[in-house]
């Protein structure tokens, strides 16, 4: 660990490092560059464990009260540094650097370039974001609670999650999805699920998969919540019902045209006119609880959570500082 700076009021970031993820050689090199010309102390470095999903690095750079927390990792990584920070005031910087990096795309990050990453957390602006929280029951009927910021999904999306090979994701990127959508599409399997809205009763339904988020674009670009904001507060949840092929011939039309629905005036004009999709059923809160009768997957924000019972959603709103470049 570096010394602590002679100065105590000298600025020092905290780095949370995923070392599968970055070329740490080349990340300290920038580090020290961006260091120098701000005039900061050396930062301090905790490299994550798949032993404990990150937990004890993020725990450590929270500890050690620096002026900015510099993620360098993908979704899950930043989940983590989340649920530890959320509440504590300290900025955190995202450098980019896992397969899908929904949460980087979504909220316009730089992408594939190191130095405007971590340059951001050194010298950008600071903004509050919602820090999403699930308290997930597994069969055994113990409850734990964990953060999200995208996404958090029963169904295809968990599967996904949980059958798409570690390896092949990050060499094929998105296209490693692609067997585990073909399956679930060709089964069709419906899901018995219970809902309930804020403080309204609990309601039934059947749905294939049921994605939840706070942030609206999928991989490879796909709009799946065009409501979807992260920061104002409110969940979108969204419930794939195809009702056989034809169904999802619905489903894909429907993803296809919401980009155009949500960005353009003319689409905007459209889509108050136009029927709604029965396969794609919307709708937003600020907490959902979600039962099935059996156990299902779940997963957060890409990270396999195991099989549940139960899942109750509700928000810390504006609970993480964020530090992006400056407008």
């Amino acid at each position: 660990m570096p010394n602590l700076p002679n100065d105590a009021h000298q600025l020092r970031a905290a780095v949370v490092v995923n070392p599968t993820k970055i070329d740490q050689a080349r990340l300290r090199s920038v580090l020290g560059t961006e260091e120098r010309a701000h005039g900061w102390a050396e930062s301090l470095w905790f490299v994550t464990s798949a032993d404990d999903d990150g937990r004890a690095a993020a725990r450590a750079a929270r500890d050690a009260r620096p002026s900015v927390v510099l993620v360098a990792g993908g979704d899950g990584t930043l989940r983590v540094v989340a649920e530890e920070l959320r509440g504590t005031g300290t900025p955190v910087a995202l450098v980019p650097s896992g397969t899908g990096n929904l949460f980087a795309r979504n909220l316009g990050l730089p992408l594939g370039d190191l130095v405007r990453s971590v340059r951001a957390g050194f010298g950008g602006t600071d903004r509050p974001i919602d820090v999403w929280l699930a308290d997930l029951t597994d069969p055994s009927g113990t409850t734990t609670s964990h953060a999200f910021l995208v996404m958090t999904g029963i169904g295809l999306d968990a599967s996904m999650a949980a059958d798409t090979n570690a390896w092949v994701k990050k060499r094929l990127g998105w296209v490693a999805y692609s067997d585990p959508i073909a399956r679930s599409v060709i089964g069709n399997r419906q899901i018995p699920v219970h809902y309930g809205i804020d403080d309204g009763p609990l309601r039934s339904m059947s749905a294939h998969t049921i994605i939840v988020g706070n942030c609206g674009t999928l991989t490879a670009g796909i709009l799946l919540l065009p409501a979807a904001r992260p920061d104002d507060g409110i969940l979108d949840a969204v419930a794939f019902r195809p009702a056989g092929w034809f169904g999802w011939t619905k489903v894909g039309y429907a993803l296809t045209l919401n980009r155009f629905f949500a960005r353009t005036r003319f689409g905007r004009l459209l889509a108050r006119v136009l029927p709604t999709s029965r396969a794609l059923r919307y709708t937003r809160a600020r907490t959902l609880r979600l039962t099935v009768d059996t156990p299902e997957r779940v997963q957060l924000d890409g990270d396999a959570f195991g099989e549940v019972v139960a899942v109750s959603l509700t928000t810390h709103h504006h609970g993480l500082v964020l530090r992006t470049e400056p407008v």
